[in-house]
């Protein structure tokens, strides 16, 4: 079910004094990755901000992009919490929207134990919704290890990993344990996509497909047609994009980077700070190179 290019959306907000939420360009955004034949959208992932989004919100941008696409590509909706019952929540509420799985982040600065993890994701895959666990230590302070994944991979509704450890060894190691599972291993880092797929991997949750969506799904459609040699050369092409997108703290580069293209992005919400002046200009330079 989830495999491609899946960009992990911004959520545009006003520039009011609430920061609120831009469903109308939310509505554009989707429209115009999907002119561009992106396989699947997650709305409320980190790019998303979800961590500063109120459960309302984080249901309403669930429910819009839900009505948005109405059935065209799959919705895989960020529902994770570092508090089960929080992921359960959000979770349930996805699913009464519609979607078609939920992501689920290992929970963040509490460091559960290997038991605490796989009942936390046991809870949530047995709300019966596809899940795909999401592996970002940079993030959590925890690595969700090889041997574990393949364990939790044995319940039928965990269905894939995002996996953001940046060890191409360790990724390895899990397409290698959950091949006999109907399972996706997803990039969760664009640089790694290429990679990534050349050892098994799905597709990738991506970042840079918010501002060059076609160019990588044309890497990823033509590494799945066997041309390596051109998804090689789309690789090198969008490496600047890639790099530009973490010049500062995810979402930050990415959103200024869709409102320098005229799309629905708005300011990032505290504790982001919006863009400095000289990463702008930086960020402006590499645009520049695609066209922009």
């Amino acid at each position: 079910m989830f495999e491609g290019v899946l960009p992990a959306i911004i959520t545009p907000l006003f520039r009011d004094s609430n920061m609120s939420l831009d469903l109308d360009g939310l509505e554009s955004n989707i429209e115009s990755l999907l002119q561009c034949g992106v396989h699947g959208i997650v709305p409320c992932g980190s790019t998303g901000e979800s961590a500063t989004l109120t459960f309302e919100e984080h249901e309403a941008v669930i429910a819009k992009t839900v009505e948005v696409i109405d059935g065209r590509v799959p919705v895989l909706a960020g529902t994770g919490s570092n508090s089960t019952a929080e992921a359960m929540r959000l979770t349930r509420s996805a699913k009464d929207a519609g979607v078609d799985g939920a992501l689920i982040i290992s929970p963040y600065y509490n460091k559960p134990n290997r038991s605490g993890l796989i009942k936390h994701f046991t809870k949530l895959a047995d709300l019966d919704l596809p899940i795909v666990m999401y592996n970002v230590p940079g993030r959590t302070a925890q690595n969700l290890q090889p041997d574990l994944v393949a364990e939790l991979a044995e319940h039928p509704n965990i269905v894939g990993i995002k996996e953001a450890s940046g060890d191409i060894t360790q990724v390895s190691r899990i397409v290698e344990e959950t091949q006999d599972e109907d399972f996706s291993v997803l990039s969760g880092d664009d640089a790694m996509t290429l990679p990534i797929l050349a050892i098994g991997g799905a597709g990738v949750i991506s970042v840079a497909a918010n501002v060059e969506p076609g160019l990588m799904v044309e890497m990823y459609e033509s590494f799945s047609a066997g041309d390596l040699a051109h998804a090689q050369d789309l690789h090198y092409t969008l490496s600047p994009l890639m790099r530009a997108m973490f010049i500062d703290t995810n979402p930050i580069p990415v959103k200024k980077a869709v409102e320098l293209l005229g799309m629905a992005a708005g300011p990032v919400r505290l504790p982001l700070d919006e863009l400095d002046a000289a990463r702008t200009e930086l960020l402006k330079g590499v645009l520049a190179n695609y066209g922009h």
